[in-house]
C-alpha cells in the first residue's frame, strides 16, 4: 500500500513513464481507504498513467505480458507468492524480456521468514523501532509510515543498480527490497550502540542523548527545540546568554562533560529560558548558528514559508476536485526540484493510451 507505490512515486517524479497496473472494476484498492490511509493513494501516485486489467483472464495476461516486453523495470508488492500463481514469476518474464529488471518489494528478504507477509507495523514491532519509540514497557509504532518509505527508496536503489549494471552486461536480474530488512537498517545505531557498551539501550524516551544540550526549552508562549552539539556551539551558547559561570566551568568544557552533568545543567537552563519569549529564544539561537525547532503538527507545513518559498510543496488535484497541497520529492537537481506532470489518474484513464502503445511496439518488433 506505501512501499511498492513509493518506489514508483520516486521513478516517476525522476522522469520515468510508470504504467500502474490495476484490478477491474475498480482499481487499487488504496483509493478507496479511510481513517489514517485515506491519503495513502493521492500521496504516492502522481506522475503515474493507470491500466485497468484483470490478470486472471488469458486476454489480460497476454497484455500485460506484451507490456512487459517492452518494459524497463518490472515493481511488484505483492504478498510472498501472488506473482509466481498469476504466472508472472521473475523466471517466466525474464525469459520473456531478458533485460528486464525485476523488482520485488517485500515483508522479508530470502530467509526464514520470507514466507511471512509484513506490514510496517509488524516490522516496526520486530525489529525494535517501536520499542524505541514508545515509553518503556509501551512500544509504539513511529507517527510514519518511515518503514514503508525508507523501503521503497531502497528499492530505487537496487532499481537504479540494475539499470546502470545493464548498461555493462545487456541483461536484466531479479532486485528485492524489504521491510523488515530496512527496519534492521534504522536500528544499526542502537545495535551498535549495544555492542560497544555492552549494555541494552533504553527506549528514546528515557532522555539519554549523545548532547549534553540537546532539548525541549518552555518559553512563556511555548516550547523550543535546541541542540548545542559541539564545544564551540557551547562557547557560543553561553557567550550569547552571558552564562559566564557555566562557560567557565571545567566540568562542561566538553560534550561527554555536559552529559555527565546534564541533571543539574539542564535545570538551570531551564530557569535561565523560561521567562523569555519563543521568539526571543528563537532569535538568540538563529543568530548563534544553533540547530534549532518549533514543534510543529503535520498540516503546520502547509504555511511553512520554507516550504512554500522553495518549491518543496506542489498543488495536487483530488478526484473530488479539491486542490491539496503535497510535498515534493526532498532533492534538487541542476538547481531544480521535481514537480507534477501528470495528476492524479483515474482508474484504467489510460488503459487505451498504453494497450495501443504496446500493440504498436509489438508490431514494429515483428516487423524487424
Amino acid at each position: 500500500m506505501v512501499a511498492g507505490p513509493t518506489a514508483g512515486l520516486i521513478l516517476a517524479d525522476l522522469g520515468a513513464d510508470v504504467i500502474k497496473v490495476e484490478p477491474l472494476p475498480g482499481g487499487d484498492k488504496t483509493r478507496g481507504l479511510t481513517g489514517g490511509g485515506i491519503g495513502f493513494f493521492a500521496i504516492m501516485n502522481r506522475n503515474k498513467r493507470s491500466v485497468l486489467v484483470d490478470l486472471k483472464t488469458a486476454a489480460g495476461h497476454a497484455e500485460v505480458l506484451d507490456l512487459i516486453a517492452s518494459a524497463d523495470v518490472l515493481l511488484e508488492n505483492f504478498r510472498p507468492g501472488a506473482m509466481d500463481k498469476l504466472g508472472f514469476s521473475a523466471d517466466t518474464l525474464m525469459t520473456h524480456n531478458p533485460r528486464l529488471i525485476y523488482c520485488s518489494v517485500k515483508g522479508f528478504l530470502s530467509g526464514p521468514y520470507e514466507h511471512r507477509a509484513a506490514l510496517d507495523e509488524v516490522v516496526q514491532m520486530m525489529a525494535g523501532l517501536a520499542y524505541m519509540t514508545g515509553p518503556p514497557g509501551q512500544p509504539l509504532r513511529a507517527g510514519s509510515s518511515v518503514v514503508d518509505i525508507m523501503c521503497g527508496m531502497f528499492a530505487v536503489i537496487a532499481v537504479q543498480a540494475a539499470l546502470r549494471e545493464r548498461e555493462r552486461t545487456g541483461c536484466g536480474q531479479k532486485v528485492a527490497a524489504a521491510l523488515f530488512e530496512t527496519c534492521a537498517m534504522l536500528m544499526a545505531q542502537h545495535m551498535m550502540q549495544t555492542s560497544i557498551t555492552g549494555k541494552t539501550v533504553p527506549p528514546m524516551s528515557v532522555r539519554q542523548p549523545a548532547w549534553g544540550v540537546y532539548d525541549i526549552f518552555d518559553c512563556v508562549d511555548g516550547p523550543l527545540f535546541v541542540g548545542v552539539v559541539t564545544d564551540t556551539q557551547w562557547r557560543g551558547f553561553c557567550e550569547g546568554f552571558a552564562l559566564t559561570q557555566l562557560a567557565t566551568d571545567a566540568r562542561l568544557a566538553t560534550n561527554n562533560g555536559r552529559r555527565e552533568n546534564r541533571s543539574w545543567l539542564i535545570p538551570m537552563l531551564c530557569e535561565v529560558i523560561a521567562p523569555m519569549t519563543r521568539a526571543q529564544f528563537e532569535d538568540k539561537v538563529e543568530a548563534l548558528g544553533l540547530p534549532y525547532a518549533p514543534i510543529a503538527k503535520p498540516e503546520d507545513l502547509f504555511a511553512d514559508p520554507h516550504l512554500l518559498a522553495s518549491g518543496g510543496l506542489l498543488e495536487l488535484t483530488l478526484p473530488d476536485g479539491r486542490i491539496a497541497a503535497t510535498p515534493a520529492l526532498p532533492l534538487e537537481m541542476g538547481g531544480r526540484r521535481f514537480g507534477i506532470r501528470t495528476g492524479l489518474p483515474t482508474p484504467g484513464e489510460h488503459t487505451d493510451e498504453v494497450l495501443g502503445e504496446v500493440r504498436a511496439a509489438k508490431i514494429k518488433r515483428a516487423r524487424i
